[in-house]
């Protein structure tokens, strides 16, 4: 099983590389090879998400990058809320978003429970966070030492492989292959995660952000849940692999964990609306495509929606 190791205050992974040294990060960025992003795509217009979705049925609505709308059971729920136009510190320098969020923050239905993975600037926009805390009512569960970035919220902090129950649902936080950073003296000082959610829909994981490894998470996910009925699985952000491959999938291994899951269905997140990474803003979709098709399985199987698109899993 997974463990991380706790020293000095901070999480680690045995073997596995967190926050790359400076000496990686300046040679990531001289090396020149990243694709030029249009500076905006334009969403194209999908009717809203509904107030509820009862019963067993599954109704995702991908907002963009990691942000989705997952409606089950009569429960709204919320993935690392991204609303903010640039991942960073301040909204004047640093990644911007080239698509808009495809449901805005005040179309919103009444939030239940907000998934929160861990710290990165582009998971955890504190701006939208407020925002939320001021107008929903949820529950915010994440990984522990969490709670400090989320003030206002009534939050639950998790260890791995702990769960909460919530209405007639239960979270689980997992390990996920990934570190977290908030400022500069704060590396790894919070967890990250990801989330298997169990209900009457069955079961839903939310892989957030993570690297492939061995594909021992998803394989222990499996073993002690069993396939879950649906998955979000980023595919985004993963070139160059030599510097990447630590903490991000790429298309071929998303689709790799989705077998190692026994997913029956999975859907395509953190790809396209932020540029993170060198690969071309089209890219995971096209690799995702060639992934899926060298393993006979199709877009029936994973699922790629459109930002703003809702995606009915019945």
């Amino acid at each position: 099983m997974i463990r991380y190791e706790k020293r000095d205050g901070r999480f680690e992974l045995p073997r596995q590389r967190g926050e790359a040294s400076f000496r990686e990060i300046m040679k990531w960025q001289l090396s020149g090879s990243r694709s030029k992003w249009p500076s905006h795509v334009p969403n194209k217009a999908y009717p809203p998400p509904p107030a509820r979705v009862e019963g067993d049925q599954i109704a995702a609505t991908w907002i963009g990058h990691s942000t989705v709308l997952l409606q089950t059971a009569g429960l709204n729920i919320l993935t690392d809320p991204f609303f903010s136009r640039r991942a960073s510190p301040t909204q004047l320098i640093g990644p911007a978003r080239v698509r808009n969020p495809g449901v805005a923050l005040a179309d919103l239905p009444p939030l239940d429970l907000i998934l929160l993975s861990h710290s990165h600037y582009d998971h955890l926009d504190k701006p939208a966070l407020r925002w939320l805390a001021r107008h929903h009512k949820a529950k915010l569960v994440t990984p522990l030492n969490n709670a400090r970035h989320a003030r206002g919220h009534d939050v639950v902090e998790l260890d791995w492989h702990e769960g909460h129950a919530h209405a007639h649902l239960k979270v689980t936080a997992l390990p996920a292959l990934h570190w977290s950073k908030r400022t500069i003296g704060d590396t790894n000082k919070s967890l990250w995660g990801a989330f298997m959610l169990e209900g009457p829909m069955g079961a839903i994981y939310f892989g957030a952000d993570t690297g492939f490894g061995q594909g021992q998470t998803f394989r222990e996910a499996k073993a002690h849940f069993g396939a879950p009925r649906l998955a979000l699985l980023p595919i985004g952000a993963y070139e160059p692999r030599w510097f990447m491959a630590p903490q991000h999938m790429n298309p071929e291994e998303a689709v790799q964990a989705h077998q190692l899951l026994g997913a029956k269905t999975s859907l395509a997140i953190h790809h396209g609306t932020i540029q993170l990474t060198d690969e071309p803003i089209g890219a995971p979709v096209a690799a995702l495509d060639e992934a899926l098709a060298a393993t006979g399985l199709t877009r029936q199987d994973f699922r790629v929606a459109d930002i703003g698109e809702t995606v009915i899993i019945d």
